[in-house]
């Protein structure tokens, strides 16, 4: 009898842990969110353990008076819900730069040039849900708290809070 329930145990447990493995080696897509002026984002995700990857994602921006680029490591922990529903917690940092260039008449001062530039280094967490389809797509919702450390005088240090779609492929 013991055999039996040591058995029926094991082969339970295994079941249990294999099915939190169900996150894909890779997957390569966007994160569509607001980034703090930067847009969509380039993300792909590389799982470097049964429930545990790796997210990078780099954002850019180019516009007339504006220019500027965005770089986030993530280390993520992934839980399994249901099924292809994960749920996902994670850590990590980043850097970003970004230009601006002002050029207006004001009323009292006439024709005003102003340019601003800074590079910053970013802390940043991460929580989301994901949905792996039985095709090889991953959708996932996540929110990104991001406290920022700059130089810019007119930007101290801050926190944004980024919300974002993502739509990725895996493979």
């Amino acid at each position: 009898m013991k055999k039996v329930f040591f058995t029926i145990t094991s082969v339970l447990a295994f079941v249990t842990l294999t099915n939190a493995q169900d996150i894909s080696k890779n997957a390569i897509g966007l994160r569509l969110g607001d980034s703090d002026g930067f847009g969509a984002e380039v993300s792909y995700q590389r799982a470097i353990m049964e429930n545990n990857r790796l997210e990078f994602d780099f954002g850019w921006r180019d516009g007339k008076h504006y220019d500027g680029v965005k770089l986030i490591g993530l280390y993520q922990w992934v839980w399994n819900i249901d099924g292809g529903f994960n749920w996902y917690a994670g850590a990590g940092g980043g850097f970003g730069a970004y230009k601006n260039e002002y050029r207006y008449n004001h009323p009292v001062y006439g024709y005003v040039e102003e340019k601003r530039s800074d590079s910053f280094v970013i802390l940043a967490g991460d929580v989301g849900i994901e949905y792996s389809f039985d095709f090889p797509l991953l959708l996932s919702l996540d929110f990104r708290p991001e406290l920022g450390f700059g130089d810019d005088l007119y930007d101290n240090d801050d926190l944004d809070f980024d919300i974002g779609l993502g739509v990725r492929y895996q493979f």
